[in-house]
């Protein structure tokens, strides 16, 4: 198959689940099929998985951070005339879980052939949106749909890396669409975090009354000085443009500026506050949202160095040896991976709560947890707090569920040198009030992370298919496109505790969990392994669909 593949040997509409407003979902069952323009990849479909990322979409649309327009990283009259780009109230197709097939490309692209089967990487961060990045499945069409659209100008990073990731052909579809969101939980543990000043970014600094700034000069990069330095009284804070900061050290103790400060904090800004002794004595509003999507970050420090608060910061989101974790949210879909990755790490002394509201989500967890814990001599405890409420303090946090008084009770129960890791979403803009004085006399330090790398791609996906990892594990029911739509509503609702896999090019199949699969294809349910989703069966399925 070539470049040249007419398109006649497609067909000319297809089936496709779009969000054509707030809570708006449509099958829509003749979208047309795109013929690719001149650097564009025509994506047939294997398998794409649903996320609970796909439901802040769903209820955000036009005003969720990466459904907002590109303000950089490509000409915009570029961008006007792609086919796949849908910013704004656009109608967009979610899902960007996907593996699929190269079956066509345009006569100008020059990475991709014909045939590949690809593991698509949704994260755009070279394409920044105000808020966040662009990403497939957001303001750029996703994977809901039998074929889908991308531009090779969009697909390809600045050191000429592809985002369309060649995959085996060992591997079932849902093994290696389920790739993604385990590299979501990868780039949790391994994303890199700035430990000083940005060398050529901009500082503020800020000095209350009677203080004085003290430590700065120790607190700039090996690489090199920020470029710009402000200083400024706490009274000129508020006239400052927002959002327009690298690093705000404050050395001070005042609510109010405090707050005022937050706004002013960039995307990937670090705000030090230096206590010098005194306290803030009150709860301070704090932007979680944007520790997330934003991946500001904030610390601290009681005494007057404020070179002294970088030291809090670890170099990744790693679980350490002999860390006490909690993962709130455990038995839901991306918790069990949260779960599963911590118990096979191999670190002494580990032990492990997980909370969740669901009884038989818990159990279902237990079935799968409990042998891989015990194996690898981890401590682990699954409970409901509504009726078995923990007491203990913790090291490390991970929050599965996009509230901000998690964040403020991780950090009530945070040890010394807690780390709390942010990974579900929180909608940017909220704000939560969060006792700042404990965090900093902890040595607490919070982060979020939104999406994966190609990197944390590849290591996911290398240990799939050297075995080291089965993602489907993960898989709790299947579906074709006719029960897509319940399937959004059953991750809405946390009515499973896995992940559910769709399949676009079966039409009229309905959504299946696995534990019912025998009563539609008892030949598929004889291929399952115990339950669990198997190559074996998804050829079954696909044969008899």
């Amino acid at each position: 198959m070539d470049k040249t593949l007419a398109m006649s040997d497609f067909p000319t509409t297809q089936h496709a689940v779009q969000l054509i407003g707030p809570d708006r979902l449509t099958l829509n069952t003749s979208k047309p099929v795109p013929t690719p323009g001149p650097h564009e990849v025509l994506l047939k479909v294997e398998a794409v998985g649903l996320c609970f990322s796909d439901l802040k979409l769903l209820k955000q649309f036009d005003s969720h951070p990466r459904k907002s327009d590109v303000i950089a990283g490509i000409d915009r009259e570029i961008l006007a005339d792609m086919r796949s780009y849908v910013p704004g109230n656009k109608p967009v197709v979610p899902g960007h879980e996907v593996v699929g097939r190269i079956v066509a490309i345009g006569g100008q692209v020059q990475h991709h052939k014909v045939g590949e089967r690809c593991l698509v990487q949704t994260d755009y961060r070279g394409l920044p949106t105000t808020g966040s990045n662009a990403a497939f499945g957001y303001n750029f069409d996703g994977g809901l749909q039998e074929y889908t659209l991308l531009d090779e100008r969009v697909v390809m990073d600045a050191a000429g890396e592809r985002f369309l990731i060649p995959a085996g052909e060992e591997k079932s579809a849902s093994a290696v669409a389920l790739v993604e969101p385990w590299a979501c939980v990868e780039d949790s543990y391994v994303n890199k975090e700035r430990k000083r000043l940005k060398a050529g970014g901009k500082t503020l600094v800020v000095v209350a009354d009677q203080r004085q700034a003290v430590g700065l000069q120790a607190c700039s990069a090996p690489e090199g000085e920020p470029a710009e330095i402000l200083h400024v009284s706490p009274d000129k804070v508020a006239g400052l443009p927002d959002e327009s900061f690298d690093d705000i050290v404050y050395f001070g103790s005042d609510k109010e500026t405090i707050e005022r400060l937050n706004d002013k904090i960039a995307v990937e800004g670090i705000i030090n506050i230096v206590l010098g002794g005194e306290r803030i004595g009150e709860l301070v509003s704090v932007g979680v949202g944007r520790v997330h999507y934003g991946m500001t970050r904030w610390i601290g420090t009681v005494g007057d160095q404020a070179a002294d608060s970088y030291k809090t910061i670890p170099t990744d989101g790693a679980i350490r040896p002999d860390d006490k974790v909690l993962v709130v949210g455990a038995a839901g879909p991306m918790g069990q991976m949260h779960v599963i990755r911590s118990i096979c790490l191999g670190l002494s002394g580990l032990s492990i709560v997980g909370t969740d509201f669901d009884d038989n989500r818990i159990d279902a967890l237990r079935k799968k947890a409990g042998p891989l814990a015990e194996a690898n001599g981890v401590a682990l405890r699954l409970l409901n707090p509504q009726h078995d409420p923990h007491q203990e303090k913790f090291t490390y946090f991970a929050l599965m569920a996009p509230f901000g008084a998690l964040v403020a009770s991780a950090i009530e129960d945070a040890e010394e040198d807690a780390i709390i890791n942010i990974f579900a979403g929180i909608p940017a803009a909220t704000r939560h009030a969060l006792n700042l004085d404990h965090y900093i006399q902890q040595r607490a330090f919070m982060f979020g992370t939104s999406g994966s790398t190609i990197d944390d791609m590849r290591i996911v996906l290398g240990k799939l298919e050297a075995d080291k990892l089965d993602t489907n594990s993960s898989v709790d029911a299947v579906s074709g496109m006719a029960g897509a739509i319940d399937g959004i509503t059953c991750v809405k609702e946390r009515t499973l505790a896995g992940k559910i896999i769709v399949y676009p090019m079966l039409h009229q199949m309905g959504l299946i969990p696995l534990t019912e699969m025998s009563q539609h294809f008892p030949a598929v349910a004889e291929k399952m392994d115990e339950g669990k989703w198997t190559l074996a069966a998804e050829q079954e399925l696909l044969g008899a669909g």
